[in-house]
This record gives C-alpha cells, structure tokens and sequence, in this order.
C-alpha cells in the first residue's frame, strides 16, 4: 500500500521473520514504562502474536506496524490501540530504538499513520498519552498539531515513583481533508 511508504521509511505488518526484533524490544526493560510491560514476553507467545498479527483492527481493535528503513532494517514500531469506530477514535503509540533516534524516522511514521487513519479508518480523532518527561514524544506529537487536553496525575507507577501523563488529542473536523 503505498499509503504506508515514505521517503526513508515503510510501514508494513508483522512477519514471522519479525520475531526476534520483537522480541529484543519487548524484553528490553528500558521500554516497559511506556509500553505498560511488567514481565518479560517468551519467544512461544511472541510467535502467537505475529500468528495472530493478521487479524483486522475491527476484530482485534489494535493494530502494529514495524517501521523499516530503506535497507529494509526494523527500527522502531507504531501502534494503533483502543480502535473504537463507534465513537471513531484509537489511540497512537511509537517507539523508535535509540540508535535510530534523531533522524525524523519517528516524523515520517507519524505523518503515514495519521494520514492512514484519517482516510481508511474514518477516524474522526486519534489520542496519545505521554508522560510528562517524555520530551522528545511531547514535542514530535505537537509538530503535527497534537493539543495536550489533559493531565492524568500520578498515572504511571516506575522506579518508585509516580509520574503524570498527558493525554494529546488530534481531532480532525468534518470539513477537513
């Protein structure tokens, strides 16, 4: 689909061949505050997951993307999540590895889904919750006129420590194309 092709990334479905960047990432403790892990995965789920992976975002209500460079190399993932088309909203969540950082890869993706969502889905609006430290995310969701419409306080328990959240909202109106 060339919808989810970019100038120096592509969005694409998980494929079995997905299963060991999968699983580094899932595992990597690094990540697990903004992804909401507790424990680590096992290769055997993981591989039901990308068994799984094909099923419509209708049914699952969910749905990810591995994003890959122009070698073809995985560098991060976005996620559609709490897809609701009666109230027509899903929630957006991205992560890009650190080594990959800095280079609009996390832009570009933004840019595919949102466009994606809004013309396929018929989304009417998309949310992201970011914990208020989060910078780089609060700033990348803001260059594409995400507005912050809330503040979830003591929200994300890490390290012995409450952090809040922001809720980032992008409504798109009837009349916008």
């Amino acid at each position: 689909m060339a919808t989810l092709h970019g100038k120096n990334i592509t969005l694409r479905a998980l494929e079995p061949e997905d299963l060991d960047f999968l699983f580094s990432t899932e595992n990597n403790e690094s990540f697990w505050e903004i992804s909401g892990t507790q424990t680590p995965y096992s290769k055997h789920l993981l591989q039901k997951y990308i068994e799984n992976a094909h099923q419509d975002i209708y049914e699952a209500k969910q749905y990810r993307f591995v994003i890959s460079n122009t070698e073809n190399v995985s560098i991060g993932m976005i996620d559609l999540f709490d897809f609701n088309p009666q109230h027509k909203r899903v929630g957006i969540g991205i992560l890009i590895l650190p080594k990959h950082q800095n280079k609009k890869y996390g832009a570009e993706a933004l840019e595919l889904l949102i466009d994606y969502v809004f013309t396929y889905l018929g989304i009417h609006q998309i949310y992201a919750n970011i914990t208020t430290d989060n910078i780089k995310s609060i700033h990348l969701f803001e260059q594409f006129n995400f507005k912050k419409t809330g503040v979830k306080k003591d929200w994300v328990y890490t390290k012995n420590n409450f952090k809040d959240e922001f809720l980032y909202q992008l409504i798109r109106n009837e009349n916008e194309s």
